[in-house]
């Protein structure tokens, strides 16, 4: 039997197999991109960082082993370090003001990050106004090893957001301990702004609200007897 095709229709039978096979070639290409992406991610070594603000310590986890142990400042018994668990989300060269290398944290009361100092004395004190310094030639070998999105857990001592334990807070205070009165009195159905971890005036309004339902002294200070009304515990 002799099967006569129309030009027209082998035309149009060649332009589809034609096609097919750019298609198919297109999505191998593809595959085999992915496929190297893919793998060259999996090959990558997974770090975090793990700073003790108490002992003035940040170590430097590999796949789970830790490699390296540098020296560190911490903040200020009023401005402290940001206790909890954070992300470097950006590295850039600064100044020399900061040791010539910055790796920012996303922290939600302010901007925090590790970086270098030209008060090399400064090391191993608590003296800065929250972030994490490190003498120069560390923050720049660190800053060559981490990438963006690495983990930063701060923790200083065993009273997880508390630090070394309840401290008196004010208006203008801010840190893990504002941020966790926020979420208790929000808890409790007190406070409804956002949980930022700064005392503003909006903490304030819930505060008062609080303590004159629970007949306590009226305050603007939250002290351990206020921590201890709303249900915290330093260990939390």
């Amino acid at each position: 039997m002799i099967l006569i095709i129309k030009k027209g229709k082998l035309f149009l039978l060649i332009s589809l197999i034609i096609v097919s096979i750019v298609l198919a070639g297109g999505y191998l290409i593809y595959w085999v991109q992915s496929s190297r992406a893919k793998h060259a991610i999996k090959n990558q070594p997974e770090y975090m960082i793990l700073v003790q603000v108490d002992e003035k310590t940040l170590y430097l986890y590999e796949d789970g082993k830790c490699i390296k142990l540098y020296p560190i400042a911490s903040g200020h018994p009023k401005w402290p370090s940001p206790i909890g668990s954070w992300k470097i989300v950006n590295k850039s060269k600064w100044g020399e003001g900061f040791g010539g290398h910055w790796l920012g944290l996303n922290v939600k009361w302010g901007e925090y990050g590790i970086h270098g100092t030209t008060d090399q004395g400064s090391i191993g004190r608590a003296v800065s106004h929250g972030c994490i310094r490190m003498f120069n030639w560390d923050v720049k070998e660190l800053y060559d090893t981490v990438p963006t999105g690495t983990p930063v857990i701060i923790k200083n001592g065993t009273f997880g957001p508390f630090g070394t334990g309840f401290r008196d807070l004010i208006p203008g205070d801010r840190g893990a301990d504002v941020l966790a009165v926020q979420v208790r009195l929000k808890e409790l159905g007190y406070f409804n702004g956002y949980e930022s971890g700064i005392y503003e005036d909006d903490l304030k309004r819930a505060l008062i609200k609080f303590l004159k339902d629970n007949n306590l002294e009226v305050d603007t200070t939250i002290t351990r007897n206020v921590y201890n009304a709303m249900g915290l515990k330093e260990f939390e």
